[in-house]
């Protein structure tokens, strides 16, 4: 694909990225990868398994603190989220960072893959981070209330509820966060 644009710098840490969450049916097993932050919660015999890989958590504490001590929507914010996402780009698909899809393969080397044999498995949720925020940075429902929202109502029914919760806290002081709303997608799969 690069081919097809000799004029792009691929190498640029700018390169557009994304985040990757997949979840393969098979003979008997369902194959799961994970790059980034998106999850995918499996509800499985013995409750709800999560997997997301979340390196990109470990790195830059300080700059993400800083983040943090502002409201959104500040020229304060602004400028601590600029610096942040520049160190972030530095390590984006490094040994020292995180990984993501982006212009090199070789993120996919450093994805979280396993198995989930079919018969464990009920329900599973591939989540964005900023659908899954409701659970992992709000702790505003678990995972089992989640699933019931996402069968009572559907992805639309829980994205819904992600802002009515980020209403409540509209400049980021109660969660400290990047922007008021991420981007929120849901897929939900359900079995027998």
């Amino acid at each position: 694909m690069a081919a097809k644009h000799p004029l792009c710098d691929l190498q640029n840490p700018g390169t557009p990225s994304a985040t990757v969450a997949v979840l393969r049916q098979r003979e008997g097993f369902f194959d799961h990868l994970v790059l980034a932050d998106s999850p995918i919660v499996l509800e499985v015999n013995q409750g709800f398994s999560v997997i997301t890989d979340l390196r990109v958590d470990e790195i830059l504490p300080d700059l993400k603190a800083e983040v943090g001590r502002y409201e959104t929507h500040t020229a304060e914010h602004r400028k601590a989220l600029r610096r942040l996402v520049l160190a972030q780009r530095q390590t984006r698909n490094t040994a020292a960072g995180y990984w993501v899809a982006a212009s090199g393969s070789e993120a996919a080397e450093h994805a979280l893959t396993g198995s989930t044999p079919a018969e464990d498995l009920s329900a599973a949720a591939l989540l964005s981070d900023g659908a899954a925020c409701l659970v992992t940075d709000y702790a505003m429902a678990t995972w089992a209330e989640v699933f019931r929202t996402l069968r009572n109502g559907g992805p639309r029914e829980l994205i819904d509820t992600v802002r009515k919760v980020e209403a409540t806290d509209p400049h980021g002081q109660r969660w400290p966060r990047y922007k008021s709303g991420d981007d929120a997608s849901v897929a939900f799969c359900e079995w027998g």
